[in-house]
C-alpha cells in the first residue's frame, strides 16, 4: 500500500488537498514532473504533496488556480487545511525538529524542551497534574535532547524572559541546576542563550513562545498551546515568525550580560 493509498480526504484536510491535487492532475493527463514545471519545483516535492508527506504553500496552490483556472479551489482547500486543528502537528514538529539545521526558541513561560534538566522538566510534568505517565512523558522529553550532542547538532538558539529564568520549577536546588545547565550550554559552540530583562516589558514576544526550525534552507513556525500548538509550514506565515524573532534579538541581553544574570539567579538561590 502506497502513501497515496493512506490518505484520508474525509477527515484531514490536507489529504483532501493532496487527494484532490492527484485527481486534477491525472484528468489532464499530467506527470508529477509537469507539476514541477508549473510551479517550479522538482517533482519529488510535487510527490510529497501528493502523499501530504509535504504541504503545499499558498503560492503554489494560487498557481495551479491560475493555471487551470478553478476559480480558487485549491488556494481555498490550502487555507481551510491551515486553519482547521490537526492533532498529529506536534509528531510532525519533532520530527522537523530531529532534522533540522538550526533551532531558534523563544521561551515566555518556561524553557524550551531542547534546554531542560531532566529535574526541571519532571517538575513541570508532574506539576501540570495532567499527565497519566510521567515517566513516558519525561524520558520522550528527554529523548529529543539527543540531538544536542549528535555529530550533526543543529544551531541553538534561545531567548528567554527573565522572569522564566527566576520562578524557582522544582524548588531552589532544581532550579539552580536548571540554570547552571544553561550556563554550560551558552559556552558550547553553536549554542546561543540570551535573556530579555525584565526592565524590557513590552516587546515582540509577549503574545507567548514559539520555535523556528530550518531544515535545508525551509523553515517551519510552531506556536505551543494547551492541548496541543500549531504548526506553521505557510512560508509568508513563517516569515512573520521571523521577523517576531529578529525584533525580539534587538532588546535581548547580550550572550556576556546573560551569563552574569544567570550567575546572580544561581547564587540568589543558594
Amino acid at each position: 500500500m502506497t502513501r497515496v493509498d493512506n490518505l484520508d480526504p474525509d477527515n484531514n484536510s490536507w489529504h483532501w488537498l493532496a487527494a484532490d491535487l492527484r485527481v486534477w492532475r491525472l484528468e489532464r493527463n499530467l506527470s508529477q514532473a509537469d507539476i514541477g514545471r508549473i510551479c517550479g519545483v522538482d517533482n519529488s516535492r510535487v510527490a510529497n504533496w501528493e502523499s501530504a508527506g509535504a504541504k503545499m504553500p499558498q503560492k503554489h496552490a494560487e498557481t495551479l488556480d491560475r493555471v487551470w483556472k478553478t476559480r480558487g479551489h485549491f488556494a481555498r482547500l490550502r487555507r481551510l487545511a491551515e486553519s482547521a486543528h490537526d492533532p498529529n502537528w506536534f509528531d510532525q514538529y519533532t520530527q522537523y525538529e530531529e532534522r533540522a539545521d538550526a533551532v531558534c526558541a523563544y521561551s515566555a513561560l518556561v524553557i524550551h524542551a531542547l534546554f531542560q534538566t531532566e529535574d526541571y522538566a519532571r517538575a513541570l510534568i508532574e506539576g501540570a497534574q495532567v499527565v497519566d505517565d510521567v515517566e513516558g512523558t519525561l524520558a520522550s522529553r528527554m529523548a529529543r535532547r539527543r540531538i544536542l550532542d549528535s555529530p550533526d547538532a543543529p544551531d541553538l538558539r534561545l531567548f528567554v524572559r527573565q522572569s522564566v529564568l527566576e520562578d524557582p520549577v522544582g524548588g531552589p536546588d532544581v532550579m539552580r541546576g536548571q540554570l547552571a545547565h544553561l550556563l554550560e550550554l551558552s559556552h558550547r559552540k553553536g549554542v546561543v542563550v540570551r535573556a530579555l530583562a525584565k526592565a524590557k516589558a513590552t516587546h515582540a514576544g509577549v503574545d507567548g513562545s514559539f520555535t523556528l526550525l530550518r531544515s535545508e534552507q525551509v523553515e517551519h513556525a510552531w506556536s505551543p498551546a494547551v492541548n496541543g500548538g500549531r504548526l506553521v509550514t505557510d512560508p509568508a506565515k513563517v516569515k512573520d515568525y521571523r521577523l517576531r524573532w529578529d525584533l525580539i534579538g534587538h532588546d535581548a541581553l547580550s550572550r556576556d550580560s546573560t551569563r552574569s544574570l544567570l550567575r546572580d539567579l544561581m547564587e540568589a538561590m543558594k
